[in-house]
């Protein structure tokens, strides 16, 4: 219940975040939220009742889903068209990797939770003053018109000038995804302890399928760049399935470490797909409201992943059935993700008609 709670917050933050900031600026609802989740992950060791952590946590995740879709923003329209998709998967990168240095201050503090907060909120803190200081604003955003701006509601920006069907496939996407992914993060130990694995074996396989995580974020955006993009997707999922086919087939620890570690890249790689498609999926004016909106969708496929694994294990269709019954919906999300391609196509080559008319 804690997960769902705090997945349904972060999801209310995402939506909300990138609506606003389609209104007032990318950067100052990026800062807002950075200083929204600093200051109320620093109360966080201070609360006395249930009820204020349960109020600081609330809030906290609230400024943590308004900030991920700004930062998907703001660096696609920092770049080129050529580089977005390295750009979005260099700074998703960060995420990670601030979950590694957390981890590192959590073993040190292991005696003194409160500090572990408090070094969490601070070192945001410290650096909203260099994001007012340094981070520019979107260009793209400031050569919009304020009027055209305050006219979309959130239904048109999503729904309006035919963007429903794109709207619908990078939900779609994003649920299935996620859904894998957070199965494979919750469930993975577990899945490979019940096909007779040890805990320290088990252990391994999850340390590498989060270093292939990490490849993977680079590579997804790295790919997208550099060729076809329907190409790259169908490689990415294709890719995921058979990573997830030998995990439910493997029997010796190597071939399910290299198994593992494949889950891990191509799960991953598809994921930063996805990020970096949702982008130029929007113009300028509704960008931050339909990135927002698809990343709290995903998020809600967060919460359904590791749902459904628990009552298929529960129902005793074991490691091979759970991973076989994500097949079909990762099929559906390559479909999805393919659609969203052909239609971004599209939407780029009209705004760059339109800016070469001005």
């Amino acid at each position: 219940m804690g997960i769902q709670r705090r997945d349904h917050r972060a999801a209310a933050g995402r939506f909300f975040g990138g609506w606003i900031a389609d209104r007032i600026g990318r950067k100052k609802i990026l800062v807002s939220a950075v200083l929204l989740f600093g200051v109320f992950s620093l109360s966080t060791a201070y609360v006395e009742s249930f009820s204020a952590l349960l109020l600081v946590r609330f809030m906290t995740g609230l400024g943590l889903g308004a900030a991920l879709p700004n930062l998907i923003a703001l660096c696609a329209e920092a770049v080129g068209e050529r580089h977005r998709g390295l750009a979005i998967s260099v700074m998703y990168a960060g995420v990670p990797l601030g979950g590694a240095l957390a981890a590192v201050v959590a073993m040190f503090t292991s005696e003194h939770w409160q500090t572990t907060f408090i070094i969490g909120g601070l070192v945001p803190l410290l650096v909203v003053p260099l994001m007012i200081l340094l981070l520019p604003e979107s260009s793209a955003f400031k050569k919009q018109t304020t009027a055209s701006a305050v006219r979309h509601s959130s239904a048109s920006a999503l729904f309006g000038e035919g963007r429903a069907r794109t709207t619908l496939a990078l939900w779609v996407g994003y649920f299935f995804t996620l859904t894998v992914m957070y199965m494979l993060l919750n469930w993975l130990p577990s899945l490979l302890i019940g096909q007779g694995f040890s805990k320290p074996q088990a252990g391994l396989v999850q340390m590498l399928f989060n270093i292939g995580g990490a490849l993977g974020a680079l590579l997804g955006g790295l790919l997208l760049d550099r060729c076809n993009g329907t190409k790259v997707v169908l490689f990415v999922y294709a890719g995921l399935l058979a990573a997830l086919a030998g995990v439910g087939m493997s029997v010796g620890t190597v071939p399910m470490a290299i198994a593992g570690f494949a889950a891990g890249v191509f799960v991953m790689a598809a994921q930063l797909v996805l990020y970096a498609l949702a982008p130029p999926s929007y113009p300028t004016s509704v960008r931050a409201t339909g990135v927002g909106a698809a990343v709290a969708i995903g998020r809600l496929g967060s919460v359904a992943g590791p749902l459904a694994a628990g009552h298929l294990l529960g129902a005793g269709a074991g490691t091979a059935g759970v991973l076989l019954a994500t097949s079909p919906g990762l099929v559906i999300a390559a479909l999805a993700a393919i659609t969203v391609l052909s239609r971004s196509v599209a939407l780029e080559k009209r705004e760059l008609k339109v800016a070469e008319s001005r």
